[in-house]
């Protein structure tokens, strides 16, 4: 029999269990869903937020407890069942067909249909309606491939308020959201709330979650930690609860002197070839060893075209890129690695790992020419390398056969990196490398960096979170719009970065 159901309550989750193998994911978590609310989720990744929306989603069935709807004890079946019942969830990576189009993708497993078949024609009108509804200005006949990852989260976004959902769960929805983007899902989100819908809300971005949330839950090893309204918390509230600590940002490593230009890039220019425009205008930059270089700017200012045609992804149509004073253009991306340039992708999911493959295999992937000789791989060497890159990047793995995917977002991240590093670069490139992890994790990743750094490593980090470039970085470069605006040192106001990349400032 279930406990009483407090009135304002949709959904709640009571002592729920959730154990894999020996592991205890989640240790008896009380968790309760307000109607036209939005429940926030905070927790470091490996906290539980991840299971228990999957549970509270039709992903998964807890080991025990019970999940109580409207009143009433329920068993969601599947995925299908939960949604039927009014819960959909938007998962943190994406799930998209890419060789489908934005509107296939919408309707896809519950398409519109007419006695003569699949009506296309209202897909068709009601994917352009949502497209507007989130200000976005993308054709629905569009084949996903063809989107920025941007673009791609806003499409996960529709296809899961197409479904006119009572409870919508939403797992990372910012993570890859310019901050006007980020403005209209708010709004919408609001308007959402205003009619009854039930939202939960899990971000890394902490302080822009306090922008939207009306209570506050936190997750730490699998258990509830605390549990408060909006009224009652602020971002020390959230940080004590998840990490026990206060978040240190980190500062520019000191105490030794830069070296001689490592990275130097001349009149760099990336044409977007549909558009007949210039993502990337006639950029100049140099970046010396042991430089950390933070390039910050809002989506479309160009900085992943930049690091894409630094690293060999995306040709120039002019200007010059050198490493160690020999130059780049022409080599290819294999090319690029072997002089010592490497690039750990905005996507880990699509462009970084291999799913497929153990966290050994995909650490080795790039630096596969180290321990193969005549066709023949030698297992000691490749060994000690995957021994060393988990112990000097600090991965929590079960060990070098583990299974990629059973590791956290940040320590998949850490992967990428260590993948990169292993190939003993002079110059590593970071697109977003904190994109959907944890303050933790964040932390971890720029101590790793400003380690490498003091080491002699050049490295050029790009975010579009102002905080971010207030950590490890010894000069910040602000883009808009293809081009620097404004280059700062680290002891610059995150108002005047913020003004020089064209974005609004609130006080």
């Amino acid at each position: 029999m279930s406990e009483a159901f407090e009135p304002g309550v949709v959904l709640a989750a009571r002592d729920i269990v959730k154990t894999y193998g020996a592991t205890r994911a989640l240790k008896g978590v009380n968790f309760e869903i307000h109607r036209g609310k939005v429940t926030t989720l905070f927790g470091e990744n490996g906290a539980g937020k991840s299971t228990l929306m999957k549970i509270l989603s039709g992903v998964t069935t807890p080991t025990s407890g019970e999940i109580v709807l409207d009143g009433t004890p329920v068993t969601f079946a599947s995925t299908v069942d939960a949604r039927d019942r009014g819960v959909s969830i938007i998962h943190q990576e994406l799930s998209l067909a890419p060789n489908m189009s934005v509107r296939d993708n919408i309707f896809l497993g519950r398409e519109i249909r007419t006695a003569t078949g699949v009506d296309y024609a209202e897909e068709t009108r009601q994917a352009a309606a949502l497209m507007r509804e989130l200000e976005e200005d993308i054709d629905p006949a569009t084949p996903v491939e063809e989107l920025r990852l941007g673009q791609q989260q806003i499409v996960e976004i529709a296809r899961a308020l197409s479904v006119n959902a009572r409870i919508l769960i939403m797992d990372e929805p910012t993570s890859a959201l310019s901050a006007s983007e980020v403005e209209v899902l708010f709004k919408v989100i609001r308007d959402l709330t205003s009619r009854g819908v039930s939202i939960v809300y899990i971000s890394h971005h902490l302080e822009e979650a306090l922008q939207i949330t009306d209570y506050a839950v936190v997750l730490r090893d699998g258990a509830m930690t605390a549990t408060a309204d909006r009224s009652a918390i602020d971002l020390e509230w959230i940080v004590r609860h998840m990490v026990g600590e206060h978040y240190d940002r980190g500062s520019p490593p000191t105490g030794y002197a830069f070296g001689d230009v490592a990275l130097s890039v001349s009149g760099a220019s990336v044409e977007d070839k549909n558009k007949g425009v210039l993502l990337v205008d006639n950029l100049s930059l140099d970046v010396r060893a042991g430089e950390i270089v933070c390039i910050y700017g809002l989506m479309g200012a160009g900085r992943t075209e930049l690091l894409e045609s630094i690293a060999g992804r995306v040709p120039l149509v002019g200007g010059d890129v050198r490493l160690l004073n020999r130059s780049l253009n022409g080599l290819s991306i294999a090319q690029r690695i072997d002089r010592g340039l490497v690039l750990v992708p905005e996507d880990r999911q699509r462009d970084g790992l291999v799913q497929t493959m153990s966290v050994g295999e995909n650490l080795t992937l790039a630096s596969i020419a180290s321990f193969v000789r005549n066709l023949l791989t030698q297992p000691g060497k490749e060994k000690s390398i995957v021994q060393d890159s988990i112990r000097d990047v600090h991965i929590k793995t079960a060990g070098g056969k583990a299974a990629i995917g059973s590791l956290s977002g940040g320590n998949q991240q850490k992967v990428v990196i260590g993948k990169m590093l292993a190939t003993g670069p002079k110059v590593i490139l970071l697109d977003e490398p904190s994109r959907g992890i944890d303050i933790g994790a964040k932390a971890e990743v720029f101590r790793l960096l400003a380690e490498k750094a003091s080491q002699g490593l050049a490295v050029v980090y790009s975010t579009s979170e102002v905080q971010e470039c207030l950590s490890v970085a010894h000069r910040i470069i602000v883009m808009s719009k293809g081009r620097i605006t404004a280059e700062f040192g680290p002891d610059v106001s995150k108002e005047d970065i913020m003004a020089a990349s064209g974005e609004a400032v609130v006080h």
